[in-house]
């Protein structure tokens, strides 16, 4: 019998290498540069190093039944019944498992969503076999609520049996409360509401999970991953102690809650959440006395990664999301489609949802291997470091009283703000990149078809008893789309973009480098960028900006050319009515004579891009 290391016998022509042997080659790049350099942080303060041994001893974690896949949920959102429910069967028909019913009012509604009425559930659901092993999930808010009655009428009125139906009724009082702020009921009298209504439709038979401990309110809003986690924590605990005041065991109650997780491109954070979430969950139940079962976790791809613009990368954010979620245990997957932050998606949008789950399921064979990050030394130590700190948080929470009155106390909503502002600033100084819309715009992208429909528009939710600061969604690329929006409004009216020409200096050598930098800075706030061949002498530069019709212009060199020609070249420009001057780099020790030269501004990486370009567009005006 050969060994493992006889078995490798490439590797085996090949000296051992060290943890030192890595160290020499590094220190070498870094050029005496400390090591920490490489060291990143996550918006939890969590360090992230460079390299990792394996970890010693580690366990999988206990996630989905051994090489069972993740449940293929496919999002029905129109508003026309009709038309949810061709899309319904086509997506089923196509290799979905499952449909996420997404209510007008919903949290994860993003504008669209059915009408939660009985006759439009049933219009949706026609032909749907839902005691054929079909998952159903619902997205409800506090306006939509009665969907899940109607639901539980609607099969009975089929003679369908309950138990063999695959639901999870998505109730989540608690999630509501957080995006909308307010409440016209009390956590006292939600209570009892929440529960008689789980005890009911268990009493049918349905066998849940019916309560949802969403995370996704954070992630929408720009919290962190221990953020997220730690509300997913406090709100399961505030469902289950409220089961168990309703008088049902506690074995019993442990059921009827399932976890709600925010899927990014992160790929190594989501697989250390997915992760985490679990082993967080099973410390929770070890508390109550209860032996852990994994917990069911729904994924959903994130709503904040999404862009208007160039929308097909966000096709590959998907896919990254979906195959970390997919590794980490997820029970289920939603993909939004590429196109949901334009508008409700086409059957083409939606294919390509699907299809993102298929292919990593069908092709890539993803769901075949248990947990295949256990033993990898960095995300077993982020694991950790996430439950550490979420199971800090989650404590904080529980002191103030629970979930319901952190929220009152505005102590979760605090949090989630300063992990929001953090992450805007990375944005807009695009420490944080997002393709497409804060690097290597497309200023003549086609447009990408969405489909016309109008949104359901439902009643007033009662009048506010509780009120407190609300958590509301964002997407990550809205500040630079609101200029590309403006760049495309001074199209529409006046027949084309502000323009900067980009005054290269020297030979390619010299430029190419800042003025692909200066070219994607201006093009990702719609001001289209003029390029040049280059310039060496300043004489030449000044007829070349007149005629390019451009207002602006910005110089883009190395330093040692800046130092040689800039001034000469800045005032050549300025002689023949260059409105305002950029400079692409830092001006060093030289400022004093750029300025006196004639130029305004320097840009330059870590620069807050969108001031930068707000004030661009108030000049051009």
């Amino acid at each position: 019998m050969t060994s493992a290391t006889e078995d490798l016998r490439l590797a085996a022509d090949f000296a051992p290498s060290t943890s030192e042997d890595w160290r020499r080659l590094v220190d070498d790049v870094l050029k005496g540069a400390p090591l920490e350099k490489l060291v990143s942080e996550t918006y939890d303060g969590l360090k992230i190093g460079p390299i990792y041994p394996r970890a010693k001893g580690a366990a999988a974690v206990a996630g989905r039944p051994a090489a069972a896949p993740w449940q293929l949920m496919q999002r029905i959102d129109h508003p026309n019944p009709a038309q949810a429910n061709a899309q319904a069967l086509h997506d089923l028909e196509n290799g979905a498992t499952g449909l996420t019913l997404v209510f007008a009012g919903a949290n994860g509604a993003y504008g669209f969503g059915l009408e939660p009425s009985a006759e439009t559930l049933e219009k949706v659901l026609e032909g749907v076999i839902l005691d054929a092993g079909i998952a159903i999930e619902l997205q409800v808010g506090p306006q939509s609520r009665m969907a899940a009655i109607h639901l539980t009428e609607y099969i009975k009125r089929k003679d369908i049996d309950p138990a063999a139906c695959n639901i999870r009724f998505g109730l989540d009082p608690l999630g509501a409360c957080a995006a909308w702020g307010s409440s016209p009921y009390t956590w006292h009298e939600i209570v009892p509401a929440l529960t008689g209504g789980i005890k009911a439709m268990a009493a049918m038979g349905f066998k849940g999970p019916f309560a949802a401990a969403d995370g996704q309110v954070i992630h929408d809003t720009g919290g962190s991953e221990a953020q997220e986690l730690a509300f997913v924590l406090a709100t399961g605990v505030a469902y289950l102690r409220a089961l168990e005041h309703a008088g049902l065991d506690l074995e019993t109650a442990r059921g009827m809650i399932y976890a709600r997780l925010a899927a990014d491109a992160d790929q190594f954070l989501t697989m250390a959440k997915f992760r985490a979430v679990r082993l967080l969950w099973a410390r929770i139940e070890q508390a109550c006395g209860l032996a852990p079962k994994p917990i069911f976790v729904a994924a959903q791809t994130a709503w904040r990664m999404l862009t208007q613009r160039d929308p097909y990368v966000n096709v590959l954010r998907a896919t990254m999301a979906t195959f970390s979620a997919g590794l980490a245990g997820a029970s289920s997957i939603t993909v939004l489609p590429h196109t949901l932050a334009l508008g409700l998606p086409d059957p083409f949008a939606r294919r390509v949802a699907r299809n993102t789950q298929l292919v990593l399921l069908e092709e890539s064979n993803l769901a075949k291997v248990s947990d295949p990050a256990a033993g990898s030394g960095g995300i077993e130590a982020l694991t950790q470091q996430l439950c550490e700190a979420s199971w800090a948080l989650f404590q904080e929470i529980e002191k103030a009283g629970g979930a319901f009155a952190a929220l009152e106390q505005n102590l979760i909503q605090s949090r989630v703000a300063a992990a929001r502002r953090m992450r805007e600033k990375a944005i807009i100084s695009r420490k944080e990149v997002l393709t497409g819309a804060t690097e290597f715009p497309n200023l003549h992208e086609a447009r990408v078809a969405v489909l016309e429909a109008e949104p359901i528009v439902l009643a007033p939710y009662g009048e506010a008893k509780v009120s407190f600061n609300a958590l509301s969604p964002m997407r990550l690329a809205a500040p630079f789309e609101a200029l590309r929006d403006r760049s495309d409004q001074i199209l529409k009216e006046k027949g084309g973009r502000p323009k900067i020409f980009l005054a290269n200096l020297g030979t390619p050598a010299d430029f190419s480098e800042r003025a692909a930098f200066a070219k994607s800075f201006f093009e990702i706030g719609g001001i289209e960028a003029i390029d040049t061949e280059g310039f060496t002498d300043a004489a030449a530069l000044a007829p070349a900006f007149h005629s390019s019709g451009a207002a602006l212009a910005c110089l883009c060199s190395r330093d040692k050319i800046y130092a040689e020609q800039a001034v000469l070249a800045a005032q050549a420009l300025q002689a023949v009515g260059a409105k305002h001057i950029y400079m692409a780099g830092r001006p060093g020790e030289h400022e004093a004579a750029f300025r006196s030269a004639g130029v305004q501004d320097f840009v330059f990486a870590g620069a807050d891009v969108v001031a930068v370009l707000q004030e661009l567009y108030r000049l051009t005006e």
